[in-house]
């Protein structure tokens, strides 16, 4: 009997790690969970899908509709899923507010480094540009077990920002707490994996393009 329990409990396992693996990233374990993963923060108190300073890929003059996604740069879902946010934004960015907020998950190792380079480059005004190298770059870095902060750094002198203060912004607490900010929102807000999408605060689970773009369209015609 233990044993029929025990192969139940394998393969219900190997089953996620496989729909993980083709749609995204998803949370194994509790929050609080040991065995030297990497801990996740509490849970927001105050918990929004949207702050003020969170990073708008687009801005448009009015905008009718906001989504968010919350997102892993290293997550081969949010990679395969960054061209079709590339073109929604190319198709809606003067009337949709697109809006990425940083979730990197515990099981990747460079998750929160790639965050923390992001990060220190939105502060030198460059976040747009970090962001879409990064997932450009992802199976360049993505899923390796050594550190890739020189990777990041590299990128970061590509695009022209000032070392010095990249070099102490991305090590830094405020950095850190920014990228940790964005995590305890979407854990209170019952982000369990990514990409994790809202539109107009609501979750919403988009399967592609043609997908979105009739959930934007919707939301767009007011229905």
């Amino acid at each position: 009997m233990k044993k029929n329990v025990k192969n139940q409990l394998v393969a219900a396992l190997v089953l996620v790690a496989a729909l993980a693996a083709a749609f995204g990233s998803f949370l194994l374990f509790r929050p609080d969970a040991g065995g030297g993963a990497r801990a996740l923060p509490e849970p927001a108190a105050d918990a929004r899908v949207v702050r003020d300073d969170s990073h708008r890929l687009t801005d448009p003059a009015r905008s009718r509709v906001t989504v968010v996604e919350f997102l892993d740069f290293e997550c081969e879902g949010c990679g395969a899923f960054h061209p079709v946010m590339d073109r929604l934004k190319k198709e809606y960015g003067d009337r949709v507010t697109f809006v990425a907020r940083y979730f990197p998950m515990p099981g990747h190792r460079n998750s929160g480094s790639a965050a923390r380079a992001a990060e220190a480059a939105a502060q030198q005004g460059r976040f747009r540009e970090m962001h879409d190298k990064l997932f450009t770059t992802q199976r360049e870095w993505g899923e390796a077990q050594e550190p890739k902060d020189a990777v990041f750094r590299a990128y970061a002198r590509a695009l022209g920002l000032d070392m010095k203060r990249y070099d102490a912004d991305v090590t830094s607490a405020r950095t850190a707490e920014r990228v940790s900010l964005d995590q305890r929102d979407g854990l209170a807000l019952g982000v369990q994996g990514t990409p994790t999408f809202f539109v107009d605060g609501q979750k919403a689970s988009p399967r592609g393009y043609e997908d979105f773009k009739a959930l934007i369209e919707q939301r767009l015609s007011g229905r």
